[in-house]
């Protein structure tokens, strides 16, 4: 595994591999979504700078790439001459609640500007605001993380040493980020106070595709860690 040198070279290492993630959502390859998609989230929110969600990304929504054409209204559709579909499938209205479209977008029975899917049933905000375990569970982990913790707020960014395959870096106040790559479980520090884990950690390893946010020598409870794959903890 090559790992990335910078801070941009992780951006679009990244980016590739929520592509990737997303692709693999469209050809139900689940098990790479479960790998990977959570430790994409937590790199992106913890390095420097501004944080950037789209629309759907904090409920693991993909691309609704078959939209029919008549749904169609990105402009793009109409110019092309209906050969290029345009952004419509990121533009799908997001599922709220219910377990059937419109999904708490607009009252019962009506129907949105672009149909949702039916299977985003267990996607809605409000399945996954009752799932610890849910991508939305961990982008406000993470997020209410960012807002008050200093190692976040400035520009501080450091590498560590790490293991062929493991990104491993420092921001200010002590705050580190133990992201594993590799085909392999990582070390983490013995005395490693866990503030965010994209996977249930059989300590002191950290699972592949795996994402850690911790400070050494500190005590503290995780405040988030997903459930990875089979290996569901109770």
């Amino acid at each position: 595994v090559k790992v990335p040198a910078t801070v941009p070279e992780i951006l679009t290492a990244v980016d590739a591999r929520i592509a990737a993630i997303d692709k693999a959502i469209a050809d139900k390859n689940l098990g790479v979504v479960h790998n990977e998609a959570f430790a994409a989230r937590d790199i992106l929110l913890a390095l420097p700078g501004s944080a950037y969600v789209y629309q759907g990304e904090e409920l693991g929504l993909p691309e609704v790439e078959d939209l029919p054409d008549a749904a169609l209204q990105d402009p793009t559709w109409v110019r092309s001459g209906g050969t290029i579909r345009g952004r419509d499938g990121c533009r799908v209205p997001l599922p709220w609640s219910g377990a059937a479209p419109p999904f708490g977008f607009g009252p019962p029975g009506t129907e949105p500007w672009l149909p949702q899917p039916a299977a985003w049933a267990d996607r809605t905000a409000e399945v996954q605001a009752a799932d610890p375990a849910s991508m939305l569970s961990l982008y406000r982990a993470a997020l209410a993380l960012r807002r008050v913790d200093p190692g976040l707020g400035g520009e501080a960014f450091r590498w560590l040493p790490a293991e062929p395959g493991v990104l491993h870096f420092e921001r200010d106040d002590g705050l580190r980020c133990l992201v594993n790559l590799s085909d392999d479980p990582a070390a983490l520090p013995a005395h490693a106070g866990v503030l965010v884990a994209s996977a249930p950690l059989k300590a002191p390893r950290v699972p592949t595709d795996a994402a850690v946010w911790y400070r050494e020598s500190a005590e503290r409870p995780v405040l988030h860690s997903r459930p990875h794959g089979d290996d569901r903890e109770e």
